[in-house]
């Protein structure tokens, strides 16, 4: 997947996370190190069309383990080919897989059609998320 940095820089300023390709090297570098974390890069016929980002971790208020997806993000060019309900259910085969009760997600709150997506792949609101930014990203 190294190899893959272009793609996946590309793919994630769609998402609206712009990073250049090297930058997005560190990062698929950081995902492949971490047991704990996968990232999927999905081709159709060679091109680059879309990406999930999983990362499995122990949840102490449930004590099982949980699987998040990190980032979902299909190319301008493929939306609404099916490969965003592929995508989820991926991760859910995979979340089930490694005996996770749960899998989650989060989302902006500005992206309205991806929230109707999300409810009708099965997900639903459960909580609301508070960040508090430490610098760097």
């Amino acid at each position: 997947m190294p190899g893959d940095a272009d793609d996946v820089a590309h793919l994630l300023a769609e998402l609206g996370y712009p990073c250049s390709t090297r930058e997005a090297a560190e990062r698929i570098h950081a995902v492949d190190a971490d047991r704990q974390q996968v990232l999927l890069l999905a081709r159709r016929d060679g091109a680059r069309c879309g990406l999930v980002g999983l990362h499995f971790l122990y949840y102490v208020p449930l004590g099982a383990l949980i699987c998040r997806i990190t980032a979902l993000v299909v190319a301008t060019e493929a939306r609404g080919s099916g490969l965003g309900r592929q995508l989820l259910e991926e991760a859910y085969r995979r979340a089930r897989g490694a005996d996770c009760v749960r899998l989650e997600l989060t989302t902006a709150l500005h992206r309205t059609e991806a929230h109707a997506f999300y409810r009708a792949c099965g997900f639903a609101e459960s909580s609301l998320r508070f960040t508090r930014a430490l610098g760097g990203a």
